[in-house]
């Protein structure tokens, strides 16, 4: 049985570049469009990873990740920052908040599997 992964970005070419390097390399991928599309589509279903941009609408990707946590059924799911972000202060605010790896975009398919191989 494959893993799932849900990818978040607010960039529908982003999500779909993402998507696509996963769904190759066999996973199953739910996508959504911000946070709340995101908390949304889990709905009790078993996901293995999250790949979230961090600027969105609606709910920003740090915001993601803490309501993620605070959710008894996903406290231990994966949760991988794909974005622009470098700055030090918003990567260790995406560590405080449960992130468990930071990938800048822009981003190599290889760079992206090798880090979705060691979370999911």
């Amino acid at each position: 049985m494959s893993k799932t992964i849900l990818v978040v970005d607010d960039s529908t070419s982003i999500r779909q570049l993402v998507s696509m390097s996963l769904k190759d390399a066999g996973f199953e991928v739910i996508e959504a469009c911000d946070g709340k599309d995101a908390l949304s589509k889990l709905a009790g279903q078993k996901v293995h990873l999250i790949v979230s941009d961090v600027n969105m609408p609606n709910m920003d990707g740090i915001t993601l990740v803490k309501e993620v946590k605070a959710h008894p059924q996903y406290k231990f799911t994966p949760i991988m920052m794909l974005t622009t972000e470098s700055q030090e202060s918003k990567m260790q605010e995406g560590k405080d908040a449960g992130a468990k790896a930071w990938l800048t975009k822009p981003f190599q398919a290889d760079q992206l599997l090798n880090a979705v191989s060691r979370l999911a």
